[in-house]
């Protein structure tokens, strides 16, 4: 998938993607503000919109969208949809391979979910990371495993992404989950950096 024809849909609705993107819900106040996110879970299903700004040939360059994120042991399913909520793209991940799908192509597999975007969007989107950072976890720098809170917000990870989560909600049991997480990582590939918002819709 060229990144052309995912970012055609959204580039003539920029500003209907822009205006969600900015769009807040009424602030709830956490249940425990201090505590740290609760622990990891394999079963998640998450809604969400998707921001990214980046150069190529060197014109800054955006990509915005909505997302569904469906995980499972051993499998997760993003769906990919327009400001208008036609599905542009599925991403299947599974241990094996991961498989792209689009109306009217044949679907793309490559080994794992960074080959698959890389080659398909030109740089790589971080799903494999996303595990981890839509639950506020991650890898930091020295390999030793980052539980994020809103005290304790910011981690630089071992694959080079700067991560803070912004934002927070009352996930389940009342423990704080992020709500909005701010990624950058600086590559050649793109430009000087790549930067990813990922904000969560309220979780149930």
């Amino acid at each position: 998938m060229p990144m052309h024809s995912l970012s055609r849909f959204v580039i003539t609705a920029a500003c209907v993607a822009s205006l969600a993107g900015c769009a807040t819900t009424a602030n709830v106040p956490l249940a425990n503000p201090t505590a740290q996110v609760g622990a990891y879970r394999d079963t998640i299903d998450l809604n969400g919109r998707l921001a990214a700004n980046y150069q190529k040939d060197g014109q800054p360059q955006s990509i915005n969208g909505n997302f569904t994120w469906a995980q499972r042991p051993g499998r997760i399913d993003v769906s990919l949809f327009s400001p208008l909520g036609q599905t542009v793209a599925e991403i299947t991940v599974t241990p094996e391979a991961a498989t792209l799908k689009q109306s009217g192509r044949a679907p793309r597999v490559e080994k794992d979910i960074d080959t698959l975007t890389a080659k398909s969007l030109g740089w790589t989107l971080p799903v494999s990371g996303l595990r981890d950072w839509l639950q506020g976890y991650a890898v930091d720098a020295s390999g030793k495993r980052f539980t994020a809170s809103p005290a304790h917000d910011s981690v630089v990870t071992n694959d080079g992404w700067r991560l803070r989560f912004v934002e927070w909600q009352n996930g389940p049991g009342g423990a704080p989950v992020p709500r909005r997480i701010d990624a950058e990582r600086s590559t050649t590939a793109v430009g000087d950096a790549l930067t990813i918002r990922i904000v969560i819709d309220p979780v149930a």
